[in-house]
């Protein structure tokens, strides 16, 4: 087990935390910043619950927190757009600044950069969602994601065999939106977190109900899947995964927290590889959520964390 360090004590008293927002994954982050916002206050802060719209600036104006915790997921709250927000406004806020959010969200981009870095990532290639119904875009089996979004929202998995794209493709959204179409990698789903410099143990997530990966069901909801910690490997394998985490957060500039999704593919006859499929900038911090699960096995209850969190707060991240 690898053990985090003493957390810093609190030197803050008004909090914001930012939840909602507009985009596909606002149930998840109001149940994110619910959590956070309790956990907040068990620790002593006196806490604002902002539920994020297009008059964000107005809100933190009125409020006038001393630092923000930015506990929304997908557009507009983790791509950047919020951090620049909060740069113009000089309110330290937590997790990653405005490039880093922005690389990390856009998977094409973040794909550039891991690979670059030594980093092993899937091929893929970007088409719009009406080219991806049409024809396979690369030969099955794949994978059908949008291009910016989390939480495997609009995450379609095409098999081998199938003759041609399912008509599911296009209920992800707009025919004429981007989407990236991945190579499918076979074999186990884990993942690992970063904690400031600190890479954690490695999670192997078992998607349960018959269900077919770590789908948005898998991660919310109650007995979606199986997390097995720490996940069952070879050692090589093991450190190599968190040894990839580290350089993955670190190559995109990531700040603060940031998780790291793979597969490993050791089903019979396989690979053998391991690929990393995206950097998430914000993890959920929901009652199934993975940071928290990684960060309690290395010492920290989920009060201690978001402490750590809120007092790495900066600008200019």
């Amino acid at each position: 087990m690898n053990k985090l360090g003493t957390p810093p004590k609190r030197s803050r008293d008004h909090v914001a935390v930012l939840k909602g927002g507009l985009s596909a994954e606002r149930e998840v982050s109001l149940r994110s910043g619910a959590a956070v916002a309790e956990a907040l206050r068990s620790q002593g802060y006196t806490v604002t619950e902002i539920d994020v719209g297009r008059d964000l600036s107005e809100q933190l104006m009125r409020v006038k927190p001393q630092a923000c915790f930015n506990a929304l997921h997908g557009k507009f709250g983790e791509d950047g757009c919020v951090q620049g927000v909060l740069e113009l406004l000089e309110i330290p806020y937590t997790h990653s600044g405005v490039l880093a959010s922005a690389l990390a969200m856009h998977k094409e981009r973040a794909k550039d950069i891991m690979k670059a870095s030594g980093v092993p990532v899937a091929e893929a290639r970007l088409v719009t969602r009406q080219q991806a119904l049409e024809a396979h875009a690369i030969p099955p089996p794949y994978v059908v994601k949008p291009v910016a979004e989390g939480s495997s929202v609009g995450v379609v998995i095409v098999m081998p065999g199938a003759e041609r794209p399912p008509n599911s493709i296009a209920a992800g959204g707009p025919l004429e939106d981007i989407v990236m179409v991945e190579r499918y990698v076979a074999g186990r789903e884990l993942t690992c977190a970063v904690i400031g410099d600190f890479a954690t143990d490695v999670i192997e997530i078992v998607p349960l109900k018959g269900l077919e990966f770590y789908d948005y069901e898998a991660k919310y909801a109650p007995g979606g899947s199986k997390h097995e910690l720490p996940a069952q490997l070879l050692p090589e394998i093991y450190q190599s995964l968190r040894k990839l985490t580290l350089t993955a957060h670190q190559a995109l500039g990531c700040r603060g927290v940031s998780r790291a999704d793979f597969r490993f593919d050791d089903t019979p006859g396989g690979t053998g590889e391991l690929v990393c499929l995206e950097v998430n900038t914000q993890p959920g911090m929901t009652g199934t959520s993975l940071v928290p699960e990684l960060a309690g096995y290395a010492g920290w209850d989920f009060g201690t964390l978001v402490r750590w969190i809120i007092e790495d707060a900066s600008c200019n991240r």
